[in-house]
């Protein structure tokens, strides 16, 4: 899919054809050159080679198509919370997690100049709504209306394609490098200790066994039975089993608000047999139970 603006087309349009040379060293992100995600990329799968995507479903298409080996996709922030759609996306994907990634995370406010070399005021500022939503103190303070883009580098290219002084980006400072941008205001984030917390996607899960070295986490969705006390009863086992939750998450399932599915990680991996056990009694109180990965722990929890 190409949506990207065209002050971006160019970079996009080379790191697509260098990910086309070699496709399974591609690491797919959502994004243009100089996003979070990009700079995910590059820190979480330094020997790999970036590929750019319009949306997320464009990643995570490409690794489903053999464009790229795998995918990079944010999947929660410390501020804002989750990201949008990532928990629809990831099972109707069908491709497995292998892998966690956390990077602080810093934006700065940045437009093109006025004639006599001034910057401001802005009318309004455009940003990726996770980024905004991490700037809101800062926006509302201002008086800038927040006006929601695809991704961070994207919004930067594209108020760079305006040519308009009276509108902003919020970006990582290297967007306003790749651009042509002046930064207005660093490090506009409303909390400095920002963190997102990145995925790695792969069309095959790893073997847990093979990862013998580390803590490791398993991420999983399930659907419990529509019986009262259900959530109740299908937790205890990690409870009695002394296998620590680490997350859990409910999003809706179709429109009729009467069915509920959750996203959690643990610490451990199936074959252990704590995790086993309770794996065990989930699945005898559930309608649906799928494993979406196993992965060495990036960072510690607790």
């Amino acid at each position: 899919m190409q949506s990207f603006p065209t002050p971006a087309l160019a970079m996009v349009e080379q790191m697509q054809a260098e990910a086309a040379k070699n496709p399974l060293r591609a690491v797919a992100f959502q994004g243009c050159p100089g996003s979070n995600s990009h700079r995910a990329a590059g820190e979480a799968c330094p020997e790999h080679l970036p590929l750019p995507c319009f949306s997320f479903a464009d990643a995570l298409e490409a690794v489903k198509t053999q464009r790229a080996g795998s995918a990079i996709i944010p999947i929660e922030n410390s501020q804002h919370g989750r990201v949008a759609d990532i928990h629809f996306l990831l099972p109707e994907s069908g491709l497995s997690i292998v892998g966690e990634h956390f990077m602080p995370i810093t934006h700065a406010l940045m437009a093109l100049s006025n004639p006599d070399g001034s910057l401001g005021p802005f009318e309004v500022a455009y940003s990726h709504p996770q980024a905004l939503g991490q700037s809101r103190h800062f926006l509302r303070k201002r008086g800038i209306t927040p006006l929601s883009h695809a991704d961070t580098a994207g919004a930067a290219a594209f108020v760079a394609e305006r040519l308009d002084p009276t509108i902003a980006a919020i970006a990582p400072v290297l967007a306003a490098e790749l651009y042509g941008l002046e930064i207005v205001e660093d490090k506009v984030e409303d909390a400095h200790d920002n963190m997102t917390r990145f995925v790695v996607l792969a069309a095959d899960s790893v073997d847990p066994a093979t990862l013998d070295d580390g803590a490791l986490m398993t991420t999983f969705i399930f659907e419990v039975k529509n019986i009262p006390a259900a959530l109740y009863k299908a937790l205890g086992g990690f409870a009695t089993n002394g296998v620590n939750m680490t997350k859990l998450e409910s999003y809706q399932k179709g429109a009729s608000f009467a069915a509920s599915m959750f996203y959690a990680d643990i610490i451990g991996a199936p074959g252990n047999p704590a995790v086993d056990r309770a794996m065990e009694e989930l699945a005898f109180h559930c309608k649906e139970l799928r494993v979406l990965g196993t992965y060495r722990q990036a960072r510690k929890r607790g």
